[in-house]
C-alpha cells in the first residue's frame, strides 16, 4: 500500500498518551481540531467536516463478492477484481504530499475469543485520534493477534472528498475494507459499521456467531440480580437513550449498566446460552436531541476526552446543539462556520452531528464490559418507530416467531423524505444498510443458531413512538421504558404474566407496573396495546415488498410465520 499510495512518511501508531498529546497538538495546528474551553470541556476537541461529507453514504457503499448472488438483492455489488482495479487508480499517488498512518486496532476484549483485530492505513489524523477513541488501539492489537495473519486489511484515502470519486468497499472473502473519498465517522472508522458489522456479519455467518447492530445492557434488581438484554433499533429511535436508561424514581434500587450502544457480538455458548461482546471502546453518538432529561449518562461520557464533529461552536469556545439543556446562545458559528443566531432560519447543529467519547466516561459502564468471554443475553429487542398499528410491548411465541418479528421491523419515514412521509421503510433486524452478505441468507443463519441453544433469549418488539388521534405520544418514553424493561426481565425469569394475542404475548394488566406516573392517562396504556385487525392485515401485506425482494432467498418458516398470523387475525 505504500508503493501504491506513495505517502511522504509512515507513522505506526502504538496507542500511547505520548502518541495522542503528539498528534492532537499537530491536528490543532494544522486546523484539523480547535481545541474547545478545557475549563467547561476538558481535553475536548471541535471538528468540522466538508458540507458534502456529514453522513454514511448508503449508494456508494459496495459489498465484492465473487458472484452477486453472494452479496443479495439488498447490497450494491461490484465484482471484487473490477472495484480493487477502481479504488487502486484512485488511490495510487494519493498520499504524496501526506503522512500515511498505520493504526492497529482490536474489536473486543483482550484475550476474547471473539475479539478481532484489524489494521487501518490512513491519511486522516482525525481518523487516528477517533479510532483511539472507538477502540482498543495500538500495541494491545498486536499483542492480541501474535504470529497469526488473520486480521482485517483496511485502506482509507481522504483523496480531495469529491462525493463522486467517494466508495466504501468491502472485500469479505479477502477480510479487506478500502475507503476512499470520504472524512465522515461511518466511512471512514473502518472498524465500526465497516468491520464491525459488514465484514462481522460475514465471519459470523462463516463461523456461527452473530454481528448485530445492537445496543447490549444490564438490568440489576435492588437484590442485586443481573439480566443482560440485546437490542436492535434502526436510526431515531433512541438506542443509545435506551443502553444508557436511568430508571425513574419509582424504581429506585434498580440499575441500569451499559456493555454497549450500538453493536454486539454474540456467540452460543457450551451452557446452551447466547453470550455477547461490544466490540466497541467507545460512543460514536448523535448529538442534537441530548439533554440531560433525555440521556444524562451521555452528557457525562461527552464531557470530557471527546471530539465533537459538526456542532455549533460558542464565542468562549463551549459547543451548543439543538436540544441541548438551557437557552440558546445569543449568537455563535453554526456546523459550517457561518455566523448564527436564534433567528438563523439554519440549523446551529447539524443533525447528524456526533460525539466520539471513551466508554470509560460512562457512569453506568457495566463492571462486565471487558470479560472475554461476554455476558449471557436473556432478551433480544426489535423496535421501531411507528405511528400505529405497533403494540407498545408485545413477546413473540418463540425463536422462529421473533425472528420474523425481526425481520418484518420497520420505521416511517421521516419528512426528510420527500413524498414518502409516513411510509414504513422496512430495515431487517436493523441490519438492511449493514448485513455484509445475502439478506434471506442473513434470516437463516439467525434460524439456524437458534437451533443450536439450548436456552435461546427470548424475543420481545417495542414501540415507544404509537400516537393518539390528535397526533400524540401514547406513552412518555425516557425514563418510563423501565416499565416495559422490567416486564421484559420478569417474563425471563417467570415471574410475570402474559395474555395471547394474535401478535404473541402482551402484558397482563396485573403484572405491568403503572404506579407513580403522574398525568399519565391509564387509558393510553391501553389505546397503545390495542391491536387492531385490518391494520395488521394491511401489515401483513405490505410485507411483500421485502419479501419480494428475497424470493428464492426467503427462508420458508418466515412465510409460514406470516401464513400463522393471518390465519390468528
Amino acid at each position: 500500500m505504500t508503493d501504491l499510495c506513495q505517502p511522504d512518511q509512515v507513522v505506526w501508531c502504538d496507542g500511547s498518551d505520548a502518541e495522542k498529546d503528539a498528534l492532537t497538538a499537530e491536528a490543532v495546528e494544522k486546523g484539523i481540531l480547535i481545541r474547545l474551553n478545557q475549563e467547561k470541556l476538558p481535553d475536548c476537541y471541535y471538528h468540522r467536516s466538508h458540507p458534502n461529507d456529514v453522513a454514511r453514504v448508503e449508494q456508494s457503499t459496495f459489498i465484492c463478492t465473487e458472484t452477486q448472488g453472494q452479496a443479495g438483492p439488498t447490497n450494491n455489488w461490484t465484482a471484487p477484481k473490477e472495484m480493487y482495479e477502481r479504488l487502486y487508480n484512485l488511490a495510487r499517488n494519493s498520499m504524496a504530499g501526506r503522512t500515511m498512518y498505520v493504526v492497529p486496532y482490536l474489536m473486543g476484549p483482550p484475550g476474547s475469543p471473539l475479539s478481532k483485530v484489524g489494521v487501518e492505513l490512513t491519511d486522516s489524523i482525525y481518523v487516528v485520534l477517533s479510532m483511539r477513541i472507538m477502540t482498543r488501539m495500538g500495541n494491545v492489537a498486536w499483542e492480541h493477534l501474535g504470529e497469526s495473519d488473520d486480521f482485517n486489511r483496511g485502506l482509507h484515502c481522504s483523496l480531495d472528498l469529491n462525493p463522486e470519486r467517494r466508495f466504501i468497499a468491502h472485500f469479505p472473502q479477502d477480510n479487506t475494507i478500502i475507503s476512499v473519498g470520504s472524512n465522515y465517522g461511518g466511512n471512514v472508522l473502518l472498524g465500526k459499521k465497516c468491520l464491525a458489522l459488514r465484514i462481522g456479519s460475514y465471519l459470523g455467518r462463516n463461523q456461527g456467531w452473530l454481528a448485530e447492530h445492537m445496543l447490549i445492557l444490564g438490568v440489576e434488581s435492588p437484590t442485586g440480580q443481573k439480566t443482560f438484554i440485546a437490542a436492535a433499533f434502526p436510526s431515531a429511535c433512541g438506542k443509545t437513550n435506551f443502553a444508557m436508561l436511568v430508571p425513574p424514581e419509582r424504581f429506585h434500587g434498580w440499575k441500569i449498566w451499559t456493555i454497549g450502544d450500538d453493536i454486539a457480538w454474540m456467540k452460543p455458548g457450551a451452557d446452551g446460552r447466547l453470550y455477547a461482546i461490544n466490540p466497541e471502546a467507545g460512543y460514536f453518538g448523535v448529538v442534537p436531541g441530548t439533554n440531560f432529561k433525555s440521556n444524562p449518562n451521555a452528557m457525562t461520557c461527552m464531557a470530557r476526552d471527546t471530539i465533537y464533529t459538526n456542532v455549533a461552536l460558542t464565542p468562549d469556545l463551549d459547543v451548543w446543539w439543538e436540544g441541548k439543556d438551557g437557552p440558546p446562545p445569543n449568537e455563535c458559528l453554526d456546523w459550517q462556520g457561518k455566523p448564527w443566531t436564534p433567528a438563523s432560519k439554519e440549523k446551529a447543529a447539524h443533525p447528524n452531528s456526533r460525539f466520539a467519547a471513551p466508554m470509560t466516561n460512562n457512569p453506568a459502564l457495566a463492571p462486565e464490559v471487558n470479560d472475554p468471554e461476554g455476558v449471557p443475553i436473556s432478551a433480544i429487542i426489535f423496535g421501531g418507530r411507528r405511528a400505529d398499528t405497533l403494540p407498545l410491548v408485545l413477546q413473540a411465541f418463540n425463536w422462529i416467531h421473533g425472528v420474523y418479528l425481526g425481520a418484518t421491523m420497520g420505521s416511517e419515514m421521516t419528512a426528510a423524505a420527500a413524498g414518502t412521509l409516513g411510509q414504513v421503510r422496512r430495515d431487517p433486524l436493523a441490519m438492511l444498510p449493514f448485513c455484509g452478505y445475502n439478506m434471506g441468507d442473513y434470516f437463516s443463519h439467525w434460524l439456524k443458531v437458534g437451533k443450536s441453544l439450548k436456552h435461546p433469549p427470548r424475543i420481545f418488539n417495542v414501540n415507544w413512538f404509537r400516537k393518539d388521534a390528535a397526533g400524540k405520544f401514547l406513552w412518555p418514553g425516557y425514563g418510563e421504558n423501565m416499565r416495559v424493561l422490567k416486564w421484559i426481565v420478569d417474563r425471563c425469569h417467570g415471574q410475570a404474566e402474559a395474555n395471547e394475542s394474535p401478535l404473541g404475548w402482551l402484558p397482563a394488566a396485573t403484572s405491568f407496573d403503572l404506579q407513580g406516573m403522574n398525568g399519565f392517562p391509564l387509558a393510553n396504556f391501553d389505546l397503545a396495546q390495542a391491536i387492531d385487525r385490518d391494520e395488521w392485515r394491511r401489515e401483513a401485506a405490505s410485507q411483500d415488498e421485502l419479501f419480494g425482494k428475497l424470493a428464492g432467498q426467503l427462508p420458508p418458516e418466515l412465510l409460514f410465520q406470516r401464513n400463522l398470523l393471518l390465519s390468528r387475525l
